[in-house]
């Protein structure tokens, strides 16, 4: 499975990540040489429920009045054996990278 060994993040939310002996930057932000602001990300608390994480499309942050927030698509089981994609926006601590 392509990335799936890959222990890079080790599960600390997005909003949480810091290098060490640098302060967090005031807003998550893409590398000015990067042409796709997209990002893999794993999706707790989906809208179907299971408790599983769903692999999900980070496609932006925005400022949001509990925090920061991430928008994401991911596919949930919204009915028994059909498989939808879902757009929302989450709390960042809600979104995770591996």
């Amino acid at each position: 499975m392509a990335g799936g060994m890959n222990k890079r993040g080790s599960r600390i939310p997005l909003a949480d990540r810091v290098r060490d002996g640098q302060p967090a930057p005031a807003a998550p932000a893409v590398r000015p040489d990067d042409t796709c602001p997209a990002r893999h990300c794993w999706v707790a608390d989906a809208v179907d429920r299971y408790g599983v994480k769903r692999p999900g499309l980070l496609a932006e942050w925005r400022q949001g009045p509990d925090g920061w927030e991430g928008r994401v698509v991911y596919a949930a089981q919204l009915r028994p054996g059909e498989w939808q994609l879902v757009e929302e926006w989450l709390p960042a601590g809600l979104l995770t990278q591996l």
